[in-house]
């Protein structure tokens, strides 16, 4: 039966993310000196800490969070929320070794994509463009369980069609991201976290209710799955599972582009900082409070899991509709759609910016075209539609267990990427070669066994790719980095970047000079010296 008022707060809810994107737009171009590209994709580095936090906090919370972990905490049990605990770390882990080299180095290289400082310091347009295929294959995936996640708990809920939530709410977050660009996702990212948290604590106040009060609930789960309370539920969670999903979920995450990128707009030291620790409080109590529910769900929903469809992915809709009136179930879907939503609108604007300004821009200075910011605008947002669209389609038969297909993501943009940007960052010594064989290398391992089902001791397949893809690493770097440093020794007598020494801020030299008309004072760097400098860089 199609239900008016748990349909309302979704359409207010999207109507204000909207008008957010919309605002936020035009503030921004306004604001912005920086050039429609660096407005579009970067949001012109002017992040302040709560937008900050709450954007990354959005970004990592997707669907699967909401609806895929807590149903396999009511299959699981406790075990379940133990090993979510590990997301807590995801921020500090992400701010602290990546936060700050990563806004050093891209304001230098006036980088506004991971692609971008990947170029740069491989000196390598092969393994720059593999990088892009490989963020818009997984994030593609990514997106399609997002939309189906969405689109499911939208038509449970709510009593409309599978397709009329995919239109409604698919059409909605691909409409405003394109309108509003990176500051526009990010401003809609900090609504969609509110959303989350609200979302969290209707639901818990409805399960709550419904079962009788928390010792009510917890005695049921005793009488009825005892193994539920036990760490490792009687096998269903062994130490093997704990291992890799922290990996996973946890250690690993830093590593993510989608997330990675959000080092690349902040403002200054202050706002990582705050964004740092206030973010931290904030994710651990969103990711160990919604898998929490899915285990006190429990106590509520008793049956066997064919009597909810068969599948964990089912759970928290019917837990929303058995426990809480019509106008709260609207009320409590938005947290989940909002996750949704924020996910989705991230990984579009990094997919558009891989195709935009990796591949198309990239290859135009290389031919030593110009493109207006008309052109740029037109091609970036026509883009981001034409992806959003794309994933829409194929999110129409949707696929059965998101949670997977998210994992499965996760897996493979962290065996791509994680040493290839650490060794960007943090090793003289890594090389093309070396960065190349570890993302092919390691990204095929992966895939193979993840396709084959093979395991090693149990544990997931992220375990063969990282291992392969960090042999591969450092392996091939050592074997070939005299030929590297030779290399770039012939490229520093030839050529210099030349880049801003200082990197602006709000009080910066470059503020001060447009203010006076004149050009900031800039210096010849190499990339080696942008990379690692002699001296650290500040950046205020």
């Amino acid at each position: 039966m199609n239900s008016l008022a748990s349909l309302l707060p979704v359409i207010v809810f999207l109507a204000i993310a909207l008008a957010i994107a919309v605002v936020a737009r035009r503030r921004g171009e306004r604001a912005s000196s920086g050039g429609f590209i660096a407005e579009y994709f970067i949001g012109s580095r002017s992040l302040g800490p709560f937008v900050l936090a709450m954007t990354t906090i959005a970004t990592y919370g997707s669907v699967s969070s909401f609806v895929g972990g807590p149903g396999q905490a009511w299959n699981v049990g406790l075990g379940w929320v133990y090993m979510a605990a590990v997301q807590v770390t995801a921020l500090f882990l992400l701010y602290g070794i990546m936060g700050k080299k990563m806004a050093l180095v891209s304001r230098k290289l006036g980088a506004v994509t991971v692609v971008d400082v990947i170029r740069a310091r491989y000196h390598s347009n092969l393994l720059a463009n593999l990088s892009a295929l490989i963020i818009v294959v997984f994030f593609s995936a990514t997106m399609v369980a997002q939309f189906v996640g969405g689109a499911k708990l939208f038509s449970a809920v709510t009593g409309y069609s599978y397709v009329a939530g995919l239109l409604i709410f698919g059409g909605a977050v691909v409409v405003f991201t394109t309108i509003g660009g990176f500051r526009g996702v990010a401003f809609t990212d900090a609504l969609c976290g509110i959303a989350m948290l609200v979302g969290i604590v209707v639901l818990a106040a409805g399960i709550l209710t419904a079962g009788g009060g928390y010792t009510a609930i917890m005695d049921t789960i005793q009488a009825n799955h005892p193994e539920m309370m036990k760490p490792f539920a009687d096998g269903k969670m062994p130490l093997s599972l704990y291992f890799t999903q922290w990996l996973l979920v946890g250690i690993f995450t830093f590593c993510l582009p989608q997330s990675v990128v959000r080092c690349m707009g902040y403002k200054d030291t202050r706002a990582l900082r705050h964004a740092m620790t206030s973010g931290t409080v904030i994710i651990g109590a969103m990711m160990i409070g919604v898998t929490a529910l899915g285990t006190l769900s429990a106590g509520v929903l008793t049956g066997d899991l064919a009597e909810y469809g068969g599948s964990v992915d089912n759970i928290i809709p019917q837990t929303i509709i058995r426990c809480l009136p019509t106008w709260l179930a609207g009320i409590a879907i938005v947290g989940p759609i909002a996750a949704s939503i924020s996910t989705v609108s991230s990984l579009l604007i990094a997919s558009s910016s891989a195709f935009i300004k990796d591949l198309w821009m990239h290859r135009a200075q290389q031919m030593g075209r110009s493109i207006p910011d008309t052109t740029l605008a037109r091609a970036s947002q026509c883009i981001t539609l034409a992806l959003g669209a794309i994933v829409f389609v194929l999110a129409i038969v949707p696929p059965d267990v998101i949670w997977k297909i998210n994992m499965f993501a996760f897996g493979g943009l962290e065996t791509a990427f994680c040493w290839v940007l650490l060794g960007a960052l943090f090793w003289r010594r890594a090389t093309k070669q070396g960065a190349l064989a570890s993302m092919i290398g390691g990204t095929l391992a992966y895939c193979v066994c993840m396709a084959a089902g093979f395991k090693v001791a149990g544990l997931h397949q992220i375990v063969i790719g990282l291992s392969v893809a960090f042999v591969l690493m450092v392996g091939v770097s050592l074997l070939t980095s005299s030929r590297a440093r030779a290399h770039e020794n012939t490229l520093q007598r030839t050529t210099s970047h030349t880049v801003p020494r200082k990197i602006p801020d709000k009080r910066s030299d470059t503020a001060s000079a447009q203010a006076s008309g004149t050009k900031p004072t800039q210096v010849p760097d190499s990339v080696q010296e942008i990379f690692f400098p002699d001296k650290p860089a500040v950046l205020r």
